[in-house]
C-alpha cells in the first residue's frame, strides 16, 4: 500500500498455499526492519521474500523446491531454530506392483532442511527424513520442540488420533503422549538404531493406548515456554508443558463449542500473548489468565475471526475478520474500580473462591437432585445464604483486624471468624508458599517440598481414616518417596536406642490410623497381597517405605505395631483395634509379609518378620523355612529361644526337629542341645512314634534305618535321649503325696473284718485293670503311699 500496488506471487493462484513462515535472521544480517519469510505451496515450491525499511516493501529473493520429489505434496510446515520442518504426502512409486491396490493409501513422512539466511539469498541444506510411515500430521513449533498433532479434518483411525508426538530436532528425541495422560514414553530416534519408523516408535504404546480414551484436539497454539495450549473436545483448555505434564486451565460451557455447528471443529482460533490466552469460539472472544485459569474478559464479536501474533506487538491480541483487522487493548479502569487484571492475583478473591467452592461441595452432598451444582449457580440461585458475612470476615482478616464490632456484626459473626481463622491462615499460608515456590531456586524448592510433605503426612495420620485420605496418602508417597520417609519418621517419632531397638513416641490415635485396614481400592486388592503398583492400606504403605529406605527396621516396626494392638485392645483404651478389624482381615505379620518381593533375597527378612510376630503359627513357619534352607545352626537357636514360651510350642518345635533327626545326620552336632529341649511330658513311646512318623515321611531313595549306609538312625544316637526320658519316668511320682499329707484329710479307716476279703479282691482287681490300661497306653501309674 505504500507503493500504491501489491505484489502477486510468482506461482499461479490455482496452487494452494500451505502456510507462510518467518525465517530466523542472524544478528549480522538483520538490518533495521528487515524480515525474511517463506511462502510454502502445496506442490513443494517455496518462495523466499524479504522486507526492508531501506527499500520499503516486500522483495522476492528467489524460488526453490522444498521437496525432493516433484510428486510430493506438503501438508503442513513450520520452522524451529534453523530448520524448516514439514509433513509431506508421498504417493507410492509408479514402478510398484501393488500400485493399484494402495493408490488411495498415501504415505506421509516428516522431513527437515537446514537453512541459512545471507545477504540477498536463503541457502537450503539437504532433505532429511525424521519420521516415515506416519499418519497425516500438523506440525507446529514451540521453543525448541516441534509438536506433531493428528489432523482431525481428514479421516483417520481412532487409534491414531489418540496420540500426538513431541519431537526435539536438536536432541533427536521423540516423546509419545495423549491428551488425557500426558507423556507415555520417550525414545531417541537416530539413524543408527532405526527408530525413525512410526510403527516401531509406537509399538510399545499399543497396550497403553487401548486402555485410554482421550478427547480430540480441536485447536492448539504455542506458548513462550516451549509448551502447547490445547482446546479439547471435552471443553477443557489444557496446557501441555514442555516436561510432558498436562495441566487443566479453563473449562468452557457445555454448549459453547456447539453454537457454531460442526461439533466445534474448525470454528476455534487461539493464541497466547504473554500470560493471557485469547480464544475465539464462533462469535465470542475469551481472554483467560493461564497462570490461575481466571476468565479476564468475554467479548461478543459481530463476525467470526482468526487470532494471530504480530511480531512487533507480541503481547497484544490481533483479530482478523471480514470486517477488518482489530487490536484488543486493556480498558482503562474507572476510578475506584479494580480491573480484572489487578484483581486476579489478590488473596481476597482467591480466598472467597475457595470458600464458595467448599460450600458448593457441601451443598452438593446434601442435595437430593442429581444435577451438578456449580459455584455460579450457588451464587446466583440464592442457595448459599452467607456470602456477605464471609466476604466481610475475609476483608477484616486480611486487613489484620481480629476484633469485630459486635454491635454492628453480632456475636455470631465474631464466633464465625474465630472458627474460620485456622482455615484462613492455612489458605493464606498456602498462597504464600505457592508464590515463594514459583520464584525459588532448586534447593529452596526441595525444602518447601519437604515441609509440605511432612505437614500433609502428619495431618492425614491425625484424621479419621477413610478411603479418600488413604488414596491421597498413597499419592504423596508415590510422588515424593524420600520426603515421605522423613515425614513418616517425624509423624511416628521413630528412634533407635543404643541396643538397636526401635521405639515410637506417637500417640495411640496416630497408630489407630496406621493399623486400621481400610482398602483404598476394591477392584484389585486381595487379602494378604497388595502389589507395589496399587494403592495400599496405611500399614502396608508405611511398611513399603521402611523396606525401601531402612529394611532392618521392618521387624522392629512390626513389633511396635503389635504392641499398639495389645495396648489398644484393653478396656481402658480410647479405641479398640480388634473392633476395627474385619474377621477376614489378615494379622499384622501377614500384612507386613505382603510387601516383600517374592525372591530369595528377602527370605531372611521374611523369617525375621515371622519370628517377630510372637505367634506360634508364625514361629513354626519360620522354623520350617530354616529347615528347608538347611540352616541348622539358626534353626536350633530359634528352638532354644522359643521353646520356653509355652509347652505346646516346645512340643511342636521338638517334634519337627526330631523328624529331621530321623531322616539325616545334619543335626548330629546339635543333638545335646536338642535332647535338652525335650518336653517334660513326652514319653519314650511318644518319642518312638515321632521317629516312626519321620521315617515314613522320608524322601524316596533316602537311606532307611535298616539299610546299609552311613546316614541311618541308630539306637546309639538316641541313647542319651531315651536314657534321660527313662530316668525321668523311673523316678517315684509325688503328685499325690501333698494331697495325702494334708492335715484336713483324715487317714482312711481300716475296713471291717467281714468285708476285708471282698474289698481287697475288688481293689486288687481294679488296680490290675488300671495297670493293664496304663501299660497299653505307654504311661506309668504312680503308686500311692498308703497302698504300700
Amino acid at each position: 500500500m505504500q507503493n500504491g500496488k501489491h505484489h502477486d506471487l510468482c506461482l499461479k493462484r490455482t496452487v494452494p498455499i500451505v502456510d507462510v513462515v518467518y525465517l530466523a535472521v542472524s544478528s549480522s544480517n538483520s538490518g533495521s526492519g528487515s524480515a525474511v519469510l517463506a511462502v510454502i505451496f502445496q506442490n513443494g515450491k517455496a518462495e523466499l521474500w524479504k522486507y526492508s525499511e531501506e527499500r520499503p516493501g516486500w522483495h522476492l529473493l528467489h524460488t526453490s523446491d522444498l521437496c525432493n520429489s516433484a510428486r510430493a505434496r506438503v501438508v503442513s510446515v513450520c520452522t524451529s531454530g534453523n530448520f524448516i520442518i514439514w509433513c509431506e504426502e508421498r504417493p507410492p512409486s509408479e514402478n510398484s506392483p501393488a500400485l493399484n491396490a494402495i493408490r488411495n493409501n498415501p504415505r506421509y513422512c516428516i522431513c527437515k532442511r537446514v537453512y541459512a539466511v545471507e545477504e540477498g539469498a536463503v541457502h537450503l541444506g539437504g532433505v532429511k527424513i525424521a519420521l516415515h510411515n506416519n499418519p497425516r500430521y500438523t506440525v507446529t513449533a514451540s521453543g525448541e520442540n516441534v509438536y506433531l498433532l493428528p489432523d482431525t479434518k481428514v479421516d483417520c483411525t481412532r487409534s491414531i488420533s489418540r496420540l500426538f508426538l513431541k519431537w526435539s530436532p536438536l536432541q533427536d528425541t521423540v516423546t509419545v503422549g495423549t491428551a488425557c495422560t500426558g507423556t507415555l514414553q520417550r525414545k531417541v530416534t537416530t539413524a543408527t538404531n532405526k527408530e525413525s519408523d512410526f510403527k516401531k516408535l509406537i509399538s510399545d504404546c499399543v497396550g497403553a493406548l487401548s486402555s485410554v480414551n482421550p478427547p480430540e484436539i480441536w485447536a492448539f497454539c504455542a506458548t513462550e515456554c516451549g509448551g502447547l495450549m490445547l482446546l479439547l473436545s471435552s471443553g477443557w483448555i489444557s496446557l501441555l508443558q514442555k516436561d510432558g505434564v498436562l495441566r487443566q486451565v479453563y473449562k468452557l460451557a457445555d454448549n459453547c463449542l456447539m453454537m457454531g455447528g460442526g461439533g466445534g471443529r474448525g470454528l476455534s482460533s487461539m493464541n497466547v500473548y504473554h500470560d493471557v490466552l485469547a480464544l475465539a469460539v464462533g462469535k465470542t472472544l475469551y481472554l483467560i489468565d493461564i497462570r490461575c485459569g481466571m476468565e479476564l474478559e468475554k467479548m461478543a464479536l459481530k463476525r467470526e475471526g482468526i487470532l494471530f501474533v504480530n511480531h512487533t506487538r507480541r503481547n497484544a491480541p490481533h483479530l482478523l475478520s471480514e470486517a477488518g483487522l482489530f487490536l484488543v487493548r486493556h480498558r482503562d479502569p474507572d476510578p475506584g474500580h479494580k480491573s480484572p487484571e489487578h484483581m486476579r492475583l489478590e488473596p481476597h478473591s482467591l480466598l472467597v473462591e475457595a470458600v464458595f467452592e467448599e460450600a458448593c461441595r457441601h451443598y452438593q452432598r446434601r442435595s437430593l437432585s442429581g444435577v451438578q451444582l456449580t459455584v455460579e449457580k450457588l451464587k446466583s440461585g440464592g442457595m448459599f445464604q452467607a456470602p456477605i458475612a464471609l466476604s466481610s470476615i475475609l476483608r477484616d482478616y486480611l486487613k489484620g483486624e481480629r476484633v469485630v464490632d459486635t454491635a454492628r456484626e453480632g456475636g455470631a459473626h465474631s464466633d464465625l471468624l474465630s472458627s474460620l481463622e485456622p482455615e484462613l491462615k492455612s489458605l493464606v499460608a498456602l498462597e504464600d508458599v505457592k508464590a515463594s515456590a514459583a520464584r525459588a531456586s532448586e534447593k529452596e524448592l526441595a525444602g518447601y517440598c519437604e515441609n509440605l510433605v511432612r505437614e500433609e503426612v502428619g495431618r492425614l495420620l491425625s484424621l479419621e481414616p477413610d478411603r479418600e485420605n488413604v488414596l491421597y496418602l498413597n499419592a504423596i508417597f508415590g510422588a515424593f518417596p524420600g520426603e515421605s520417609w522423613q515425614a513418616l519418621q517425624t509423624a511416628l517419632q521413630l528412634a533407635v536406642d543404643g541396643e538397636g531397638s526401635l521405639s515410637t513416641g506417637a500417640r495411640p490415635e496416630v497408630w489407630k490410623v496406621v493399623l486400621t485396614p481400610i482398602q483404598p481400592s476394591t477392584d484389585h486388592a486381595s487379602r494378604g497381597h497388595t502389589p507395589a503398583n496399587e494403592a495400599a492400606p496405611v500399614f502396608e504403605l508405611l511398611c513399603r517405605s521402611v523396606l525401601h529406605f531402612q529394611p532392618t527396621w521392618l521387624p522392629g516396626f512390626l513389633e511396635l505395631a503389635q504392641q499398639q494392638v495389645g495396648s489398644s485392645s484393653s478396656p481402658s483404651s480410647s479405641w479398640s483395634y480388634e473392633a476395627k478389624v474385619s474377621p477376614e482381615s489378615a494379622p499384622l505379620f501377614e500384612r507386613a509379609l505382603s510387601v516383600l518381593p517374592g525372591d530369595e533375597q528377602h527370605q531372611d527378612l521374611g523369617v525375621e518378620l515371622l519370628l517377630s510376630s510372637q505367634s506360634p503359627y508364625g514361629i513354626m513357619r519360620a522354623l520350617r523355612i530354616l529347615i528347608d534352607q538347611r540352616q541348622w545352626g539358626r534353626a536350633t537357636r530359634v528352638a532354644e529361644q522359643f521353646c520356653r514360651k509355652s509347652a505346646r510350642l516346645n512340643k511342636e518345635i521338638f517334634s519337627a526337629l526330631l523328624c529331621e533327626v530321623s531322616q539325616h545326620r545334619d543335626l548330629d552336632p546339635y543333638l545335646d542341645l536338642l535332647w535338652a529341649l525335650c518336653p517334660e511330658d513326652l514319653t519314650v513311646t511318644g518319642i518312638l512314634n515321632i521317629l516312626l512318623k519321620g521315617l515314613s515321611s522320608a524322601p524316596l531313595g533316602s537311606t532307611g534305618p535298616f539299610q546299609v549306609g552311613g546316614s541311618q538312625l541308630t539306637v546309639g544316637l538316641l541313647k542319651p535321649l531315651l536314657s534321660r526320658v527313662l530316668e525321668r519316668e523311673s523316678k517315684p511320682s509325688h503328685r499325690y503325696a501333698e494331697i495325702l499329707q494334708c492335715p484336713s484329710l483324715p487317714f482312711p479307716t481300716s475296713p471291717c473284718e467281714d468285708q476285708g476279703p471282698l474289698r481287697a479282691g475288688t481293689e486288687s482287681a481294679n488296680n490290675h485293670q488300671d495297670s493293664k490300661q496304663n501299660v497299653a497306653s505307654g504311661t506309668r501309674v504312680p503308686t500311692p503311699s498308703h497302698h504300700l
